[in-house]
């Protein structure tokens, strides 16, 4: 593309994209996906408190005339709230989106909680309510949330694999899964994908995760890169201390000293960064997780269009040996004040 389009591509607010292949699959995701959960609302475990369904379907369609051509979601993001939303938002767009959701976590309707069930019979009648909420014929990417029961995931990753047969679900992947359970239920289906948390607090997949998806070809999308809201420097002491109960923000410990402090200092030393590369911190969260060429797309939350407008951009960002050697100086200091 000559400069002149694509500075007319910006002035109309169309980003120039990345991709990346998802695996050993043919598809190709944007290297930012939208994140729902915080969509789902609040009256779950796991909510972030109450949410505008305007708003948040407004979101959605930004992401889309933005060009990010994938969003996740699951059913326990409210309980059936966030594919209810997803479906209403890309009615009329399903050509232009792929969609991921989950399974594995249900919930009983007389007290709202969630119980981790990986049976057969389960797994078949949450891909009938996913459909049927996100008012979709095929589901592109269907994970397992959690490997939880250990015992049953063999048992839930046939019955995805028999799903696949069926023509219900495109590709099938896993979230936070370990190497040892990866091996139990590669022989079974492929996998096509796994989601872990990353972001520079969450450094754990570097080890084993990352090296052993590459070698066998299994696509990476990473979740929580700003680490809920922590690294784009947009939160303060005083909004951590205004957290609502129904926010589960507000019982973890990275909101709370001292991590909180350690965490918030990490962000002091990383403007600088990001005011000399010309982007927000949000951007650089997101561009730090693809650095690593294991990743093949990093998910980012949005509740409000200005959000996934400015977190779409990161997939322009791509930083340099120095700015990596920067970061990684702050995130050793940081190491070291853990607790």
């Amino acid at each position: 593309m000559v400069g002149g389009d694509e500075s007319l591509r910006r002035q109309m607010g169309v980003l120039l994209m990345r991709k990346r292949r998802l695996g050993g699959t043919d598809v190709h995701l944007t290297t930012v996906g939208l994140g729902t959960w915080a969509i789902g609302g609040s009256g779950w475990s796991g909510g972030w408190g109450m949410q505008n369904d305007e708003e948040s379907i407004a979101a959605i369609q930004r992401a889309i005339d933005l060009g990010v051509n994938w969003i996740d979601t699951a059913p326990a993001y409210g309980l059936g709230h966030s594919e209810e939303v997803v479906g209403q938002a890309i009615k009329g767009r399903r050509d232009q989106v792929l969609v991921a959701t989950k399974c594995g976590n249900v919930w009983n309707k007389g007290d709202n909680k969630l119980i981790k069930r990986l049976t057969a019979d389960s797994i078949r009648q949450e891909i009938e309510d996913s459909l049927r909420r996100l008012d979709i014929d095929v589901i592109d990417l269907y994970q397992i949330h959690w490997p939880i029961p250990d015992e049953d995931i063999e048992e839930a990753w046939a019955e995805i694999g028999r799903a696949v047969e069926q023509g219900k679900v495109r590709y099938a992947g896993v979230c936070n899964f370990s190497v040892e359970q990866l091996d139990r239920i590669r022989p079974i289906h492929p996998v096509a994908s796994l989601q872990p948390p990353y972001s520079m607090l969450r450094r754990d997949v570097e080890e084993d995760i990352l090296p052993y998806c590459a070698q066998r070809g299994i696509g990476v999308v990473c979740y929580s890169p700003m680490q809920a809201g922590l690294l784009t420097g947009k939160f303060t002491r005083e909004w951590a201390a205004a957290l609502k109960a129904d926010d589960w923000r507000s019982r973890s410990r990275d909101f709370q000293d001292p991590e909180l402090s350690a965490n918030l200092a990490l962000v002091d030393g990383l403007r600088p960064i990001a005011e000399a590369r010309g982007c927000s911190l949000a951007q650089l969260a997101i561009a730090w997780v693809l650095r690593r060429p294991e990743v093949t797309s990093a998910i980012a939350g949005a509740r409000r269009p200005s959000q996934i407008e400015e977190t779409a951009g990161a997939m322009d960002v791509v930083l340099s040996d120095d700015e990596i050697a920067g970061i990684d100086a702050l995130l050793e200091v940081r190491s070291h004040t853990s607790i």
